[in-house]
């Protein structure tokens, strides 16, 4: 029994101290390997700093600057960390990293293709920057004030207040329009003019109209312009500019416009009339109702006239 346990003691001791022989020498390994990680990490920091400066006046797009500039700090960090394992001679574990590393990314790429697509576009459409917060904006159909710009979708609130939100992928594929770019825009008014009225007369009266309006922008040019010779009037579109924000920029001056218009043409006798149709009888036609019922009546021989015949 004593000797089993003098023989436990023996291979305990010479295990500890081949640990012990083995940890003095990599203990400047070890140092090395602490150094290595604490420069990186300083690297890493620096490196965040200036990807935050740089993007900041790319973007304001605080969630893509975080996530840029954190997967920036993890990298360097990450690339300190094998260093270091391959300094300490652990070779076969950085190995291993790297290929359950791989594995998992591409399983990671297969399940959520769908979402990292997203997530690119909506990194591209930050660099771009085609729009931004609280700007009206209309894409696939949907119109509306942007309320939100996140790594997966833009959040616009429509004209009726319903929230939708549009992947970015969709957004980044699909025609877009900015109605705020520039802060103006221009609204089309179709009217129509009697035959019989003066149609110079018409136009000048509906420019004149629309100039008095304050929210028209008087920088720019007040058109009207035929179009078509219609069944019932002569047709043209009204053209104006007014500063644009917000909807309710566009639906005012519109509004007041009509009215404007039609107020000045009824003061002016000019004429908006409904559309008309006209019945034409006979066989080839321009033969009124009444002309017609005359030549019915006119072929009918009388009843007295029908009685005397042989």
């Amino acid at each position: 029994m004593e000797l089993g346990i003098e023989k436990a003691y023996v291979l305990l001791t010479e295990k500890l101290s081949g640990w012990l022989s083995s940890a003095i020498e990599m203990l400047p390994n070890f140092v090395a390997a602490i150094l290595i990680l604490i420069a990186f990490y300083l690297i890493g920091w620096v490196v965040r700093r200036v990807i935050n400066r740089t993007l900041t006046s790319i973007t304001t797009n605080r969630a893509v600057i975080g996530l840029i500039e954190t997967t920036a700090g993890v990298a360097i960090l990450t690339t300190g960390i094998f260093i270091a394992l391959g300094i300490l001679k652990l070779d076969g574990t950085v190995t291993s990293l790297l290929a359950g590393v791989g594995v998992i990314g591409l399983a990671l790429g297969f399940a959520f293709q769908d979402i990292a697509a997203n997530f690119m576009s909506g990194v591209i459409l930050s660099i771009q920057h085609p729009y931004g917060i609280d700007d009206m904006i209309e894409c696939k159909g949907f119109y509306g004030r942007v309320h939100d710009i996140n790594l997966r979708s833009t959040v616009i609130r429509t004209t009726q207040g319903q929230l939708v939100h549009v992947p970015n992928k969709e957004i980044l594929n699909s025609p877009l329009t900015n109605y705020s770019w520039n802060h103006k825009r221009r609204i089309d008014i179709s009217l129509g003019v009697s035959y019989a009225d003066d149609h110079e007369k018409a136009r000048r009266l509906a420019i004149e109209a629309v100039q008095n309006l304050e929210a028209v922008d008087k920088d720019q040019p007040i058109e009207f312009f035929y179009t078509e010779i219609g069944p019932s009037t002569f047709n043209g579109t009204l053209r104006f500019w007014v500063n644009f924000h917000v909807h309710v920029d566009f639906l005012a001056p519109q509004s007041e416009a009509i009215i404007a218009v039609a107020k000045v043409f009824a003061e002016n006798d000019i004429d908006m009339p409904y559309p008309i149709t006209t019945l034409e009888f006979g066989p080839k036609g321009g033969v009124t109702l009444d002309a017609m019922l005359l030549r019915a009546s006119e072929k009918q021989p009388t009843e007295l006239e029908a009685s005397t015949q042989p």
